[in-house]
């Protein structure tokens, strides 16, 4: 018997996915609350939506999609995983565009750029020495 109301190669696939990811099951904080919306009596009598937090990372879902608590459940798996990926996928890319930040600081100016600096500079100091008051001698 499945613990989810979906086909054996979704589940499967969930399974494969959380393991690629690392998360085990132990991590997931399951519970259970009422539903509201859509659904008539069914809704406010039973606890179909589900709530998922991962403890490790304390990141929330919580999937009332449907009027089935299995098949919220799947679903709820599903978000939180989504949502850990693009946590994941954001710590990775804030970090490589920190190191690309760094290595564009750090590399040599081109001849031409350090040649209109150099230039720059130049001018501002020829623009300073006419500001200072002529020496009396």
């Amino acid at each position: 018997m499945s613990a989810f109301p979906v086909s054996v190669e979704k589940e499967t696939q969930l399974s494969q996915r959380m393991a690629a990811l690392g998360v085990r099951e132990g991590d997931i904080e399951e519970s259970f609350v009422r539903s509201g919306g859509h659904g008539g009596q069914n809704v406010n009598k039973t606890s179909t939506c589900v709530m998922l937090v991962h403890r490790p990372t304390g990141l929330q879902v919580k999937c009332q999609e449907t009027r089935h608590q299995g098949l919220n459940r799947d679903i709820a798996r599903r978000l939180l995983l989504d949502k850990i990926e693009a946590s994941r996928r954001e710590k990775f890319t804030a970090a490589r565009d920190q190191r690309e930040k760094l290595r564009r600081q750090k590399r040599k100016r081109s001849k031409g750029a350090k040649n209109r600096m150099l230039a720059d500079k130049s001018h501002h100091a020829g623009k300073k020495a006419a500001r200072r008051p002529v020496a009396m001698e």
